[in-house]
């Protein structure tokens, strides 16, 4: 089976910085499998998502998602992403509807003269109904709770029908019942796409727990890289 994410000797640093914020890192992620990537702020770990979307170029080594190497211009690539970025919330005042922020999606399958067909609407209402939030699809995003707007995103990377999922801190700020239910979307999203999925992560929890694998990351380096603990194991 072949590695969806495989990253060899990475090393990246942010323009303007002086040390490297990637520092040597390798790292192969399977097919459907999902993987937490945990450690202090400031260890890189944000950093390894925006590289394996092609939003950070590298200094050296080599990176491949989805059996192609990444590039700034990988966009056909970046269309089979799912990346939702930890900071990623919607002002009050944002105009679009639930339904337009997931429908948006859908241009990136098809070529940029393309409307959206019939098709493409019921496709973006089922992931609506997937994700529960059916109900909201004609309300501004931006009048949503910061959980609701999770949901969105992840109806978004199920109408996408993305083949890798990148999730930056999704379930921040949430209480612990929108934790269990963010979780819970990310294992159904998962599992509807046969997606591969990281998910980074600075606390322990249940979308920790549901992972088949974690890799600590401090100062730009991997200091550890083992199965994940379940929730109800660490408890004990």
């Amino acid at each position: 089976m072949d590695d969806a994410v495989s990253l060899i000797d990475v090393h990246a640093t942010y323009e303007g910085e002086r040390h490297a914020t990637l520092a040597g890192v390798s790292l192969a992620v399977r097919t459907r499998e999902q993987l937490a990537i945990t450690g202090p702020n400031g260890a890189g770990k944000t950093t390894i998502l925006e590289v394996i979307n092609g939003l950070l170029p590298i200094v050296s080594g080599d990176v491949r998602v989805l059996g192609e190497p990444v590039t700034a211009t990988s966009h056909r690539l970046r269309a089979r992403i799912a990346y939702v970025p930890q900071n990623l919330f919607f002002p009050p005042d944002t105009p679009y509807l639930v339904r337009d922020v997931v429908l948006a999606v859908r241009f990136a399958r098809a070529s940029l003269l393309s409307l959206a067909m019939a098709a493409d609407r019921a496709h973006v209402d089922r992931a609506l109904e997937e994700v529960g939030i059916a109900a909201l699809a004609g309300r501004p995003v931006g009048r949503l709770s910061g959980g609701q707007q999770r949901k969105v995103l992840l109806g978004r990377a199920l109408a996408q029908e993305a083949e890798l999922l990148l999730l930056d801190e999704p379930t921040a700020n949430l209480d612990p019942e929108a934790k269990r239910e963010v979780a819970d979307l990310v294992a159904r999203v998962r599992e509807d796409l046969g997606a591969a999925t990281i998910v980074v992560s600075h606390e322990s929890g249940p979308l920790l727990g549901a992972s088949d694998r974690a890799v600590t990351l401090d100062a730009g380096r991997i200091v550890r890289n083992a199965r994940a603990v379940p929730v109800h194991a660490a408890r004990t």
